[in-house]
């Protein structure tokens, strides 16, 4: 606004000084009260550093509209406070929170802060290549999308949002057993890069005929969650007064009338539920703990055999997801697995976890397979922090929700430059020209 008015100034000054000796003021002609008001207006953009034009027209207003975007969300924390701002407070409880006190949330970001990459000089300029390959196919970026229960209840349609934003981008998408959408929803907007997250059946008919539906809807990799032998307390989500499924009680349609954005999109899509599930529960005894759904009647805990049994069933990449010891890794790795996913669900289940950063080398070490990262990513930096420490792709669930919240359907794409950005201003400083070049990360503190 400050420079707005510089300009606007600006021009009625250019508009007096043309005016004849004792002829008084000049009228302000019409071309530029025209621009003036275009600049009140908003249909002339500036900039930091001046005037910057027009931002009519598809090329103008999409350079102006990021130009905008950059400037209100320069980070995935500013897409995080304005998600918490369109989001109703239970919601953002489910999305926001971990178990216990959050100890291992604190510890994944404490943990992260303390991996440092140590700068180099003197490499001219160029422009880093953030591609990777893994499961013999190429990526333009080493991240990716995790799965995330209930996707649909952060955002109206955010299970087609990201999967669609996904295949923009060339990156995976994981859709959950438990998202709002099922795998014949989403179909239709999948990449070549889709993957599907299993929480595990009890019934191996049930096992075949989800298998089934996946590979029928076009996910060719399928993850195995194993981290989650019980229901978490999350006791955060329990004060919200979340239910699975929600039920609208007076204290959270309150909520819900303060965010119409949001309470808009839930009208016309109708309360999200967990979609995939509906052809197995219609007649299961649905009497549960707050923070268990309706999930918890068919799963059941895994152990090697079950592992065993999904391997010999699923042609495609098999990926084990929630490994934190390095002893699992080496004997998945002996099952035929082909990747390890490090994770400790972002703190969401286990208060006495380690940080999914500091078991990193040691399962490295332990395993020859490609190693998947999640939890406490929060930027290119983290990203760069996680594959110089021995990680192979890198993902997140959360962080699209954020983009999802703040920005609707233009988060993930916006999400996704942001990343790329900060990925590439980080090699620049330490001089690596493609990720194969990044240092030995060292402690820090």
């Amino acid at each position: 606004m400050f420079f707005a008015s510089c300009k606007a100034l600006e021009l009625w000054q250019r508009s007096r000084e043309g005016a004849a000796p004792g002829r008084g003021k000049r009228a302000l002609p019409r071309s530029l009260f025209r621009e003036m008001k275009g600049i009140w207006a908003g249909q002339i953009r500036v900039g930091a550093f001046g005037y910057v034009g027009s931002c009519q027209g598809a090329e103008n207003a999409r350079r102006c509209g990021a130009m905008s975007l950059e400037a209100r969300y320069p980070a995935l924390s500013d897409l995080r406070h304005a998600a918490r701002r369109r989001i109703p407070h239970f919601v953002w409880e489910y999305l926001d929170s971990g178990t216990g006190a959050e100890a291992t949330r604190h510890r994944n970001r404490t943990a992260l802060d303390n991996v440092g990459l140590m700068p180099s000089v003197l490499h001219g300029e160029f422009t880093p290549d953030l591609s990777t390959q893994l499961f013999g196919a190429d990526f333009p970026l080493p991240f990716g999308i995790a799965p995330v229960g209930m996707s649909g209840l952060m955002w109206p349609d955010a299970e087609r949002l990201l999967a669609k934003g996904a295949a923009t981008a060339g990156m995976p998408y994981t859709l959950s057993t438990v998202a709002a959408a099922s795998p014949e929803d989403v179909a239709p907007v999948l990449g070549e890069h889709a993957w599907f997250q299993m929480y595990p059946p009890r019934d191996p008919e049930i096992r075949r005929d989800m298998l089934r539906r996946a590979k029928q809807a076009g996910f060719g990799t399928l993850v195995l969650t194993v981290d989650v032998p019980v229901a978490s307390r999350r006791e955060r989500q329990t004060r919200s007064g979340l239910t699975n499924p929600p039920k609208l009680t007076p204290r959270l349609l309150a909520q819900v009338a303060m965010r119409p954005a949001w309470a808009m999109g839930m009208a016309q899509r109708g309360m999200p539920h967990m979609r995939m599930l509906d052809a197995y529960t219609q007649n299961a005894d649905k009497n549960l703990p707050v923070t268990a759904h309706v999930g918890y009647l068919l799963r059941t805990s895994p152990d090697w055999d079950y592992v065993e049994w999904l391997r010999d069933a699923w042609e495609g990449p098999f990926v084990v997801k929630g490994v934190l010891r390095a002893e699992d890794a080496t004997r998945l790795e002996g099952l035929g697995v082909d990747a390890i996913w490090i994770s400790n669900h972002a703190g969401r289940q286990f208060d006495a976890a380690p940080a999914t950063i500091e078991v990193l080398p040691d399962v490295r070490a332990a395993c020859a397979l490609p190693i998947i990262f999640d939890s406490g990513i929060e930027g290119g930096l983290d990203i760069l922090r996680a594959l110089a420490s021995g990680a192979d792709f890198i993902m997140m669930g959360r962080a699209w929700h954020y983009a999802l919240g703040a920005l609707g359907a233009e988060g993930p794409a916006y999400l996704v430059e942001m990343l790329r950005k900060d990925l590439a201003a980080n090699m620049g400083q330490l001089g690596a020209r493609t990720l194969r070049d990044l240092p030995a990360p060292f402690t820090l503190a």
